[in-house]
């Protein structure tokens, strides 16, 4: 490993951190992979690195973040000197359905693993955290100040980690950037890597695969929002660019500086529909689709403020939502199947 340059990426296997591996190795660094092959897929972490030159390294270690004896052991062997902290639970419904489930994964896991790191001396902390802390924000463009009002137990989970890690900068000085995703799309055709969850409950691959038509019609939940077409409107950002937004939060706390949270968005929101609109274009085929009841709890409206992570971290997002959507039919259609084995 590379003195220095070693970074632990929990969720390593999954949608996004398949992305951050690769973009760690691109930048330099040597990659420890920990993932509990629940959700993500080994094949990811491989291919990450496969077409890379010799000298990119990632290490693929199946377990469980909150193993503190686990996570001690893997500083040590390999020198690690931060930690991008993606793995957790991500469904809102499930969250309302199972609390206590999304409490020890999200937050008791996350502490275990917090400690552990501080134990053994790794002060830099990227953390994985979602625009649910803000629940129905009372202004759009959303803003980082925006109080933080979650309306579901995963939205609470990433609070209460945010909290916690602004208590441990102050007790122990470990530096972190929490960084807000909104909606990931996308993938990396040429890499090979894609979005392939079992279930599948993003937008843009369920409307992909009913134009493909490997899957029935698609559900469009709501269409009397106070929208222009009536449907939910979100901020979709490319994975690729959030991959990037990591690197730079590594390299700010790298160099000694402070991040804290960021939203990371593009600034600019697309119905549910402009969304199918986007995907009709890529594939060339219609998307099936049927409208449903609303969600509860769904706001008509998330759409981040850019602003911070400009200033702070000197990133903004370099795909379009056409270039995603493409992105992503382009994988789908070269891996229908998803990956091989269907899993981790």
């Amino acid at each position: 490993m590379r003195d220095g340059q070693a970074v632990l990426v929990t969720g390593g296997a999954g949608y996004i951190g398949s992305f951050v591996v690769r973009a760690c190795l691109l930048s330099g660094r040597s990659v420890v992979a920990l993932d509990d092959g629940s959700k993500g897929h080994f094949e990811a972490v491989r291919r990450a690195g496969a077409d890379l030159a010799d000298g990119a390294l990632v290490h693929a270690v199946r377990g469980r973040v909150g193993d503190g004896e686990l996570i001690r052991s893997l500083v040590r062997e390999h020198d690690i000197e931060a930690c991008v902290h993606l793995a957790g639970r991500s469904l809102v419904a499930e969250s309302v359905a199972d609390p206590l489930t999304y409490y020890d994964s999200n937050v008791g896991q996350g502490l275990n693993l917090l400690s552990a790191l501080v134990a053994s001396g790794v002060k830099r902390f990227v953390f994985s955290s979602s625009a649910a802390v803000y629940g129905h924000p009372a202004t759009v463009p959303i803003a980082e100040d925006e109080p933080l009002l979650p309306i579901n137990p995963y939205g609470e989970t990433k609070m209460v980690m945010e909290l916690a890690l602004r208590r441990l900068h102050e007790a122990y000085g470990l530096t972190y950037a929490a960084l807000r995703y909104f909606n990931a799309a996308g993938a990396d055709e040429a890499a090979g890597l894609g979005e392939d969850h079992h279930p599948e409950s993003h937008l843009v691959p369920l409307a992909v695969d009913a134009a493909l038509g490997l899957r029935g019609a698609l559900t469009v939940f709501g269409r009397d929002y106070p929208t222009p077409d009536g449907t939910c409107i979100r901020d979709y950002v490319d994975v690729r660019d959030i991959a990037q937004a990591h690197i730079a939060a590594l390299d700010v706390l790298q160099a000694g500086g402070s991040v804290g949270p960021v939203n990371l968005g593009t600034g600019t929101g697309f119905s549910v529909l402009e969304v199918l609109d986007a995907v009709e274009v890529a594939t060339g085929r219609a998307v099936p689709h049927v409208f449903g009841d609303r969600r509860p709890g769904d706001p008509a409206v998330l759409v981040a403020s850019g602003e911070r992570a400009r200033h702070v971290l000197g990133w903004a997002p370099a795909h379009s939502l056409a270039s995603s959507v493409a992105a992503a039919a382009g994988w789908r259609r070269a891996w229908p199947q998803g990956y091989p084995n269907g899993g981790a």
